[in-house]
């Protein structure tokens, strides 16, 4: 713990910074949309609330952030998106995932039944997957998505 209070955020520099994640989260929070922060949970607590913080967000404007506090499981295990959807009390027919990475966030999300987004800003696809069939692009097509499917 002493070493993400004093040392940790020093890795912001590095961390990418988009003010479009923000204005996002607003627009759901404002529509009434219940929004959580599913994080690969390698992180305590005070290390991935620095890190909302660097994403120009605020942790209150989540319901759920996933911390190694809080979860049993990691990325890419579809039984960790099942634990989310769990602590949320929803099926997946009923949330989206939003994710950067192909084969952490969005096949596995999928297998689980979750709605996915790719999101090409920060894009991981370390496979060279096909992305055909898979809904994607930056942030102004996340907003018209997720305006589609409130």
């Amino acid at each position: 713990e002493e070493f993400y209070a004093a040392d940790f955020g020093h890795a912001r520099q590095v961390c990418g910074f988009d003010p479009a994640a923000a204005e996002l989260v607003a627009m759901l929070k404002e529509k009434g949309v219940r929004v959580a922060m599913a994080t690969n949970p390698l992180f305590p607590a005070i290390a991935t609330r620095q890190r909302i913080r660097w994403a120009g967000l605020d942790p209150k404007d989540f319901e759920l952030v996933t911390t190694y506090e809080n979860s049993c499981r990691c990325k890419p295990n579809p039984d960790y998106y099942r634990e989310v959807l769990a602590a949320l009390g929803k099926r997946p027919e009923e949330c989206i995932m939003v994710g950067n990475d192909v084969d952490e966030d969005i096949l596995p999300a999928r297998q689980v039944g979750l709605k996915t987004f790719l999101l090409t800003h920060s894009l991981l696809n370390r496979k060279g997957r096909d992305l055909e069939g898979i809904d994607r692009g930056g942030f102004p097509e996340l907003k018209d998505f997720l305006l589609k499917h409130l």
